[in-house]
């Protein structure tokens, strides 16, 4: 099973587990498995991978967003903006991988090599 079948398969399996399937492959790993990039799903990356991705694409996102939005009226200093940014998207990202994680052992996912196999 090549690694999109394999997201297939997952988004079938959770779903009918009651997963959302936007919980189980969020708007950007769906546009980068489009691009072509194989990355585990959030449910399978490790914690810190998962806090780092997370951490990064959040904050880069929500600052530049509230930036375009409200502060640059405000002339908020650049590095405020980056501060806040920062510590946004490590909140996130922190959150994003406890959620993951937590959900990924209570439904006793294995790792994503052995994916689709359930633990014995």
């Amino acid at each position: 099973m090549n690694h999109y079948e394999k997201i297939e398969f997952l988004l079938d399996d959770l779903s009918r587990r009651g997963i959302s399937k936007y919980t189980i492959g969020p708007p950007l790993y769906r546009l980068l498995w489009r691009l072509g990039l194989e990355i585990k799903p959030p449910f399978f990356a490790g914690f810190w991978a998962l806090t780092i991705f997370m951490d990064l694409f959040f904050g880069i996102f929500w600052g530049a967003l509230m930036w375009l939005l409200l502060w640059h009226g405000q002339g908020i200093p650049i590095g405020a903006v980056a501060a806040a940014s920062a510590i946004a998207g490590l909140c996130f990202g922190l959150s994003m991988a406890c959620y993951y994680r937590w959900r990924s052992r209570k439904l006793l996912l294995p790792s994503w090599e052995d994916y689709p196999s359930r633990p014995s």
